[in-house]
């Protein structure tokens, strides 16, 4: 059986949870705590050197770490990821958006206002946030016309995207003004197997 290394209010972890329960696919979970260091341990670099869950130990013995990657490996063969070459690569393309431009903005700035604000941190807010919504901004723009990011198809671009959009207002983001993506959210919330963030 799959066993995942996560963290229960961790969208990245999440995107893991939600995708296996989509599919129907068993998995044992063990949570570590990261505020207490669980992940900086000797045990646990040996799965992941990087110190970071979510973590995938596979059937073979095998791990597999970053949400993405987990993602895209589990959805090999399956609806959650297109079999058009282009498609496939636009799935790539937003998966990459959710890494760079959304979450390092969008998720940090949740993390830091349901752990330790520091000082340093409290002046970097309104600058992340700015970044955030500009991310926002993007993903309102495409979906204004779509009814999910790529093919109009429910993919793992969508599951990346929606881990850490639907608890925005966690870090003090409002969707008010993002139609687009709150009817998306909504659709996402409303696919099969659908689970809330806090289920373990």
């Amino acid at each position: 059986m799959l066993r995942l290394y996560d963290y229960l209010p961790s969208g990245n972890g999440y995107k893991v949870r939600l995708l296996l329960t989509q599919l129907g696919i068993p998995f044992d979970r063990v949570e570590m705590d990261i505020l207490k260091g669980e992940t900086r341990t000797p045990e646990f670099l040996k799965k992941n050197p990087n110190g970071r869950i979510p973590v995938l130990q596979l059937e073979s013995g095998e791990y597999l770490a970053e949400s993405n990657a987990i993602l895209f490996y589990l959805a090999e063969g399956t609806p959650f990821l297109p079999a058009g070459r282009f498609a496939r690569a636009q799935v790539l393309q937003w998966m990459c958006f959710e890494q760079y431009s959304h979450e390092p903005n969008i998720a940090t700035v949740r993390f830091w206002m349901h752990s330790v604000m520091t000082d340093e941190r409290r002046a970097q807010v309104e600058p992340k946030r700015k970044l955030g919504y500009a991310a926002l901004d993007v993903m309102e723009g495409h979906l204004g016309q779509r009814t999910f990011f790529v093919a109009e198809c429910y993919s793992i671009a969508d599951i990346a995207l929606y881990a850490y959009t639907h608890v925005a207002d966690e870090g003090g983001f409002d969707l008010d003004r993002f139609s687009a993506v709150r009817t998306w959210l909504a659709r996402v919330r409303a696919q099969r197997h659908h689970i809330p963030i806090t289920h373990a």
